[in-house]
Parts: structure tokens; sequence; C-alpha cells
């Protein structure tokens, strides 16, 4: 095997990271073939590809899927906390993947790792957040005349790249893989829902039944925390801006308010809205003592740490990724994880079978990159449909599940205007 750089945490973790990532790949069958099908016929062969993502078991499966494709990897962490340091190890030992990440880096080391993953100079980026797209566009500008193009896996990065294009900034094509329909609404939705509340109760092993937990957002990744933590027994409360999203909140059976009004009902708070302050100094004398804030939207800006540690008179960690506030009243109010996505910080993040989906967009949309970035404009682009439609025929054929087809009389009708009321 080739000699990869890397920097992780323990080399000796690989074989532990090798038996969990087979583990993964079970529940990841659409990865599977697409990765039998890259490993004959090699379409990203000669591409660089730099990834900078959560360092988990489900990544580690889509980077075998690129190298079996040909490319050479060099991957980093998109968020300090969500590295898992066994599949890391096992990424640079049995996988050829020059890896970059620890579990709980600082803020100088994480940006190191993404400038080491840099050095690579990639043909191509892959993002969980835009820090890469970031640092390129602000202190590595001379990586992008060989950049043909990117791909975006969350919101919150989707969102900065628009604005990136509206401002005419953005210096190569992006694909919005977050915006595929085999994506947000499996993994924002499902893998969200059920990893939050996990994080959640490993971090704290509260009991949510008959508790107030407080949403703040409701796209999709709100709507699976709702839904699950409705399902456990608690009460749920959503604030939101959109008033649409608001409205859907209601009918689907939730309490709708402003958050200044929730803070003093919340027992558990997440924010899952790609946003900043979204709890802050307005809410923190409004909490009842015991509430518990976690974020599971990508930045820890969504609560507003710093005035928090300001109006706390004291600060100690009580358990692992749980750390108590101290306040006006003698109110203890504990931030899980350090505000950082709590399903990744405290759990393992999204179940495999999702992050097949996820995964499969984004093997494909680099396939597509290397074979089209050339002709496309530097805008950020939804995936293309063709891709969206064959990984969920892919899962349903691996779930053993058939569905119709149009006859030949049915798709003449839906194409035609001239029959109308018989």
């Amino acid at each position: 095997m080739q000699t990869l750089n890397h920097h992780i945490a323990d080399p000796a973790l690989a074989d532990a990271g090798r038996d969990r990532i087979e583990w993964a790949e079970r529940d990841m069958p659409v990865l599977r073939l697409i990765r039998e099908r890259f490993a004959k016929e090699k379409p990203l062969k000669g591409q660089r590809l730099t990834a900078c993502l959560h360092v988990t078991t489900e990544t580690a499966n889509l980077m075998r899927t690129l190298i079996e494709g040909g490319a050479e990897v060099a991957l980093c962490a998109s968020n300090p906390l969500s590295t898992q340091d066994e599949a890391a190890a096992a990424l640079v030992a049995h996988y050829g993947c020059n890896t970059f990440c620890i579990k709980g880096e600082d803020h100088d080391t994480y940006y190191k790792h993404i400038h080491q993953a840099l050095d690579f100079k990639p043909t191509m980026t892959m993002d969980d957040g835009a820090d890469t797209v970031g640092v390129i566009h602000n202190d590595r500008r001379e990586l992008i005349p060989g950049i043909l193009g990117g791909t975006e896996e969350t919101t919150t990065g989707v969102i900065r790249l628009r604005a990136m294009a509206k401002d005419g900034v953005l210096a190569y094509p992006i694909i919005a893989v977050n915006d595929a329909d085999t994506k947000h609404l499996f993994d924002n939705r499902y893998g969200t829902g059920q990893s939050t509340l996990d994080g959640i109760l490993r971090a704290t092993n509260v009991l949510l039944a008959g508790r107030t937990v407080v949403i703040a957002g409701y796209g999709w990744c709100g709507r699976g925390v709702a839904m699950r933590a409705k399902g456990m027994g608690a009460h749920v409360i959503v604030t939101e801006i959109d008033p649409t999203k608001a409205i859907e909140a209601v009918m689907d059976g939730f309490s709708v308010m402003t958050m200044e009004q929730a803070a003093s009902l919340g027992d558990v708070f997440v924010t899952v809205t790609g946003n900043k302050n979204v709890i802050d100094a307005r809410h923190f004398g409004k909490l009842r003592s015991g509430a518990i804030l976690c974020n599971s939207g990508h930045f820890t800006a969504e609560i507003d740490i710093p005035t928090l540690e300001r109006q706390a008179s004291s600060k100690r960690t009580v358990r692992p990724f749980v750390e108590e506030y101290l306040l006006s009243g003698g109110r203890k109010v504990y931030l899980l994880g350090e505000g950082r996505l709590i399903n990744l910080a405290a759990a393992e993040g999204h179940p495999a079978s999702v992050m097949d989906m996820s995964f499969a967009n984004q093997a494909l949309c680099a396939e597509y990159l290397a074979a089209n970035a050339a002709s496309m404009k530097k805008e950020v682009y939804t995936v293309p449909d063709f891709i969206d439609k064959q990984v969920a025929r892919l899962k349903l054929e691996s779930m053993g599940i058939a569905i119709d087809k149009l006859t030949p009389e049915q798709e003449a009708y839906l194409s035609s205007w001239q029959e109308g009321t018989t």
C-alpha cells in the first residue's frame, strides 16, 4: 500500500475501526453497488478529492467508494467533535485514505487539518458545511484554477454557497447534495430525528416522556426531531420564523410559539435552524433550572454560548459532553456537546441505512462532475434528477420492494391534453 499522509489520534484503533466500518456497510447496499461498479470503470481516475466531512464509519464507506473509483482522497473533519477515531485509523491503515482528524481537536488544529487536506491540490472538493470552500476562497485561492467542482452535504453549507453565488464570488460549480430528495427527505428527517435524540440520551440519560422539548426550526431536521420526541412521550413545542412551516407544525399536532414564550416552559431545547443566536440573552434569563440546551444544526452559533458564559457565575463539567452553568437565582442550565452537533458529539451520527442514500448521491455527483464540470457555470446546482431517481430505485431494490410502472397508455394520457372528462 502507498505511504499515506495522516494526523490521527491512535493508529492502534485501526482494526476495531475496520470492524465497525464493515458493520456499517451491512446497511449501505446502494453505496456498495456503486463501489463495485466504480472498481471496474474507474470514473474518478486522475482526480484528487479533498473531503471535509464528519469522519464516521459511514463516511469511511464513501471514501472507500471514491478510492475504488480511482480518486486520490484526502479527508479531514467538518466538526471538531464528530470524528470517530477508530474509523480514522482504519481509513489510514486499511483503506488507503489520507486522513487528518482527531476527536476533540482545538480550533487551530481543525483548520490546520483542512489546510493539510488541501495541500493535495484537489481537483474536486466535498464539503459538509462549506468550510473547505471558505478556506479555499479566503486563504488558498492558488488552488482554484485546478478545481473542477465540488459537492455540499448539508443545509447550512448550501445556504452559505448560494450566498456566495449570489454575490458572484463562487469560483467553481457546486452540486447541492443536500437538496436531493433521497438526501433531505430521509437523512435530514429520519437520520437527524433519531440520532439527535440518541445523542441527548447518551449524554444525559434523562427520560423524555412527560418532559417539554422545544425544537427551534421545522425544516426537515426539525420535523424529524419533533416526530421522534413525540414518539417518546414528550410534549413538543416548535418555534419558527416561516409562517407556512409554523402552520404545518400546528397541523402535525405540535404547539407553536415564539422562543421567548417557550423559554420558560421547556425542559430540553434543540436548535436545528442553520441560523445564529436562536437561543440568546433574551431567553437565558427565562430558562427554568435544569433546562438542557443542545444543537443539531451544523455550527455552534445557534446558541449564543459567549453570552451564556458571561451571564454564568460558574461553569463545570458534570458528565461527558454536559457542562453546567450557574445563572442568576441559583438556576442551573446544562449545555450539551459544547453546542456542537449533539448527534455526533455524544453519539454516532445518523444510522448507516439513511447515509447509504446520502453518500450514494455524493459518489454519483462526483462521477457527474468528473464528466461534466468543464461545461458547468460557477453556480450551485441541484442534484440531477436521474441521479436522485437512480438512488431511490437502487434503495428499493435492496429492500426487495417493487413498484408499479406506467403502461404506454398511461404515459400517453399524462403527456396529452386531448382527453377530458368522460
